[in-house]
């Protein structure tokens, strides 16, 4: 029997012209009840981020370049947060399952392409505290605010344009049977995994987007460290070799964190066959945790941000 979300194609098959979004796999009946723990992560991550923005933007002290991409990494993480929870939720709270083709390919593309922004920003930013740490006298005429647009427009360019085949080659593939994705979000292999076709080209694309795009920055990254490491273990002073990697401790929790749940990801999505929940619930939450945590450990790390923080919420409750 045909159904709503198909329509008849050359009089022999059915062609899909919309997904339903499942949910969690094996918990069905009470996943409305992580609505809630899901809808405050997602409000802590616009209102946390939302703040460390306005605070960055606000407080001349914190017009450096190590804030500056801060407050891109908080734009990226409402661009994440936003991108899923909201139709996380709709299926939580209004069996709102159902999604068009068109928009599940847009939810792909731009889930990656903002993960690999996140990515990029935290390549720059490794790259902000290896020159002020190798390179200090010259830190000013490196880094300057020049650098920070050229670096962001090349992070946005780079990821809007690099994971364009994903979304095109996900769209390409012929969906005429199944139409039930097993998810809470579009994800690409959990899309693919419903077409007729061979879907091969898209996992060796997916793969090899992973290796240009974080694979180089997560390089990258050990590289600026190893030299950082290597630089600062050659001071005299123990206080200065505290001060020194103090102002890389926030932003090595978080790249810690953002490529060890990467990791962890992968290495569930292979269990995803015997134990599907694992791989979905992990795949939501490395999407929305991450957005919640970040402006959590600068707040708790930076006393500059701490007080800018400060000085924002009392102009706030003044002006009332």
């Amino acid at each position: 029997m045909m159904t709503p979300t198909t329509r008849h194609f050359n009089g022999s098959h059915f062609q899909v012209t919309e997904f339903i979004l499942m949910g969690l796999p094996g918990i069905y009946s009470w996943q409305h009840w992580l609505s809630l723990p899901l809808a405050l992560l997602y409000l802590l991550a616009l209102s946390a981020n939302l703040l460390i923005f306005i605070t960055i933007w606000k407080e001349p002290k914190l017009y450096q370049p190590m804030y500056q991409f801060l407050s891109i990494l908080s734009i990226v993480d409402m661009g994440l947060a936003t991108t899923i929870m909201p139709k996380i939720l709709a299926i939580f709270w209004f069996d709102a399952k159902s999604i068009s083709l068109p928009e599940c390919f847009a939810q792909i593309y731009a889930i990656h392409c903002f993960v690999g922004m996140e990515s990029g920003i935290f390549l720059c930013m490794a790259f902000d505290r290896y020159v002020a740490i190798c390179h200090p006298l010259r830190y000013p005429t490196i880094v300057t605010n020049s650098f920070v647009f050229k670096a962001t427009a090349f992070m946005v360019l780079r990821n809007g344009l690099v994971v364009i085949p994903v979304p095109v080659l996900a769209a390409q593939r012929d969906y005429c049977s199944s139409n039930e994705i097993e998810h809470c979000l579009c994800s690409n292999l959990g899309v693919t995994s419903l077409s007729c076709d061979d879907r091969r080209v898209n996992s060796i694309c997916q793969m090899i987007m992973a290796l240009l795009g974080m694979g180089s920055d997560l390089s990258m990254i050990i590289l600026s460290y190893a030299f950082i490491l290597h630089s600062v273990l050659k001071l005299n002073s123990a206080e200065a070799v505290s001060k020194a990697l103090g102002t890389c401790s926030s932003h090595l929790i978080l790249i810690l964190f953002f490529y060890t749940a990467i990791v962890v990801l992968c290495v569930t999505h292979l269990a995803g066959r015997k134990f599907p929940l694992i791989p979905v619930l992990f795949n939501v939450l490395h999407n929305i945790i991450p957005p919640a945590l970040n402006p959590l450990v600068y707040a708790f790390r930076t006393q500059d941000l701490r007080l800018g923080f400060q000085k924002v919420l009392l102009a706030g409750i003044k002006s009332k």
